[in-house]
This record gives C-alpha cells, sequence and structure tokens, in this order.
C-alpha cells in the first residue's frame, strides 16, 4: 500500500526544485506583472471578487511576487476604490493564519520563518478574498503546500465563518498532472498563472 505521506514529501521536493529553477528576473518580473492584471481583468473587472479585504503573501524564496497586485489595489488602483490588504501572520504549526492590516510605509518584521509580517500593532482582519502561494497545482484546483497545513487550517476557519475566495498563484510551469492530497486539503476556487485563469467553483 502507497504512502501519502512519502508521496507528497516527494512531490514536494519534484515541485520546489521545478519552482527554484526559474530564477530568470525577468521572467519573475513579467509573471507578477502578469498576474496583477489577469487578476483585475478575469476577476475584478467581472465581479467575481466579494467586497471585502484582500490578504496576499509576502513571497519566499522562488514564491511568486504578489505584491504588485497588492499595491495596487491598496492604492486604489481600480475604480471600485481602495481595497484593505492584510499580510498573514505565523503561529505555532498547525494553527491556522492570522491576518494584519498591511501598510506599505510602514517597516515589517520577520515572523516565525524569517517571513516579513507587519507588526503586532497593526489592526487583525478577516479576509474576503486570499491570495495562496504553492509549490504546485493540478487541474482539479489542488495545491501542494509545504507540509505545515497552515493554509488548510485557514481556509477551513474562514469558511466556517464567512464565504471567502481562495485564488492561487502560480508559474504556469509549477502545474503537475494530479497534486497528492488528502480528505482534509482545501481545494482552490481559482488559479492564476501568467498564461491562464483557471476556475473551478461557479
Amino acid at each position: 500500500m502507497s504512502d501519502p505521506r512519502a508521496a507528497k514529501d516527494a512531490a514536494r521536493a519534484q515541485a520546489r526544485a521545478r519552482r527554484d529553477s526559474l530564477s530568470d528576473d525577468q521572467l519573475r518580473a513579467f509573471a507578477a506583472d502578469a498576474l496583477r492584471e489577469r487578476f483585475l481583468e478575469d476577476l475584478v473587472r467581472p465581479g467575481f471578487i466579494p467586497d471585502g479585504p484582500v490578504a496576499g503573501y509576502w513571497p519566499l524564496g522562488s514564491e511568486l511576487d504578489v505584491r504588485p497586485l497588492l499595491l495596487h489595489l491598496k492604492t486604489g488602483g481600480l475604480k471600485t476604490g481602495r481595497r484593505s490588504i492584510a499580510l498573514p501572520v505565523s503561529g505555532p504549526r498547525g494553527q491556522a493564519l492570522t491576518f494584519r492590516d498591511w501598510d506599505p510605509v510602514l517597516p515589517l518584521a520577520a515572523g516565525r520563518y524569517g517571513i516579513q509580517e507587519p507588526g503586532t500593532d497593526r489592526p487583525e482582519v478577516v479576509p474576503a478574498v486570499l491570495l495562496v502561494p504553492m509549490l504546485a497545482f493540478d487541474r482539479s484546483g489542488h495545491r501542494l503546500g509545504y507540509g505545515a497545513g497552515y493554509y488548510d487550517r485557514t481556509l477551513d476557519a474562514l469558511r466556517a465563518i464567512r464565504p471567502v475566495l481562495a485564488v492561487g498563484m502560480a508559474f504556469a510551469a509549477q502545474e503537475m498532472d494530479a497534486v497528492p492530497c488528502g480528505a482534509h486539503d482545501e481545494r482552490l476556487d481559482w488559479i492564476l498563472t501568467e498564461r491562464e485563469t483557471l476556475r473551478f467553483t461557479q
């Protein structure tokens, strides 16, 4: 009988190596700009994005950079007006993430994993939209994370109290045929890459 955990670990190693190989600065800058425009054209302008705060993430290592999109939303680059933007704060392993309001002019602090986070003086936010990083994805809306379960627990907790739109952000090269997944893995509503927009919920 195959070991699901071993399958996930093997998939993570392969996916991380693939994403790390995308080291060309021009490609990464192009992808960041392309995802910003795709988010605005395919989700915001058609009205798929609910009102309320948008939670992004500060890129770690070779993760796709969503900061151009976050800044666009924060500064009111939309006809719909400015959005409140939040960044995640990592607590102990096994717990859901919390989110704090992000002000680009204020300094950030290194969190549990060395990721930049808003300080404890920033108010907590319950997002209506969650931008989700990943190691890999498939065309069923499943993502492969790092193994700590933060985003699965976070989505489960948020969806228990209010509707939240989960939008995976990835390079097209991060796609795999089938992500190994378990009963507690939360599916994404959308996945955006620099090449296309995938929708999984109606």
